[in-house]
């Protein structure tokens, strides 16, 4: 973190006198530029999350809308990406601990809190957060081609559902498999076959988002999950991978040319699929596809 960025937070806390004084606590650092928002109930603020970003949210536990470690749960499941740190009344010993076991980076008492202790106490916050969150990511990530790794895609694939249901946005869910995959390796070696590997991914790259989830489900087995594509459709996502595919084959810089099978789901809003069943849905898919390659070539 650069000692002139600007650092956004978000207050969720119903007392207006204790917002007063945090944002004058704030006001008064000469290295940061602190940005305070206030929510004052958890409705509002899991709202606000939703809109904007913020680098660390101080919640106060007891709210009108919810109270204790619900309502630190309810913002670690909305966003969980963003640090918390409690902000606890001086007679709520007990939440103290249960707050940082929650989930919670730190927990503050109100009274007890400086202005350079709650300053110190949120930029710790975030720090801590980004620490975990790069040694998560070894966890999540696929060596060989930088993308999720199964186990990191499902993570991160199961929050995209959870918020397209509260927002009411629908995506698709594609599966897809690296065709000939033996051949290559039998033919060009094993270092061919991971430079394959590699290319699919430099693919999947070209044609998705940024924002979209993209993951190596495992061998040569990929699958991506599209945000806010309700806009877009199947074809036009098959259509575009299909164009990447073809351009690098036309570069020809390798011996191999890659081939690509892909099977394409859409889950509506609050569907009664699991993200297990929508992989397995886009699956059979793919391999409807790939058997009518197979098909094609023999006649």
């Amino acid at each position: 973190m650069e000692i002139n960025d600007d650092i956004r937070i978000l207050f969720i806390e119903n007392k207006t006198d204790n917002v007063s004084l945090v944002r004058e606590q704030l006001a008064g650092s000469k290295a940061h530029c602190l940005k305070l928002e206030s929510a004052g109930t958890l409705a509002a603020g899991l709202a606000r999350l939703d809109q904007a970003d913020f680098d660390v949210l101080l919640l106060d536990p007891h709210l009108p809308d919810s109270s204790g470690l619900k309502a630190i749960a309810a913002v670690k499941n909305h966003a969980p990406t963003v640090p918390v740190v409690a902000f606890c009344d001086g007679d709520d010993e007990s939440m103290y601990l249960q707050a940082v076991r929650a989930g919670a980076q730190d927990c503050l008492i109100k009274g007890q809190a400086d202005a350079r202790l709650l300053i110190r106490s949120l930029l710790f916050a975030i720090e801590r957060h980004r620490r975990h969150a790069a040694l998560r990511s070894l966890l999540l990530v696929d060596e060989l081609t930088g993308l999720y790794n199964r186990r990191g895609f499902m993570t991160l694939a199961d929050h995209q559902k959870k918020l397209a249901d509260r927002k009411g946005n629908g995506f698709y869910l594609i599966f897809a498999d690296l065709d000939g995959m033996k051949d290559i390796n039998d033919t060009f070696g094993h270092g061919a076959g991971d430079l394959a590997l590699q290319e699919t991914a430099h693919i999947l790259n070209e044609t998705f988002r940024g924002s979209d989830i993209l993951g190596r489900m495992g061998g040569d087995e990929f699958a991506a999950l599209t945000i806010d594509s309700n806009n877009d459709s199947g074809k036009n996502i098959a259509q575009r991978l299909q164009d990447c595919i073809e351009q690098h084959n036309r570069r020809g810089n390798y011996p191999f040319r890659l081939s690509i099978s892909t099977g394409t789901v859409h889950y509506e809003p609050n569907g009664p699929e699991s993200l297990e069943e929508l992989i397995a849905s886009a699956d059979k898919l793919m391999y409807e596809e790939k058997r009518g390659k197979k098909a094609c070539r023999k006649g």
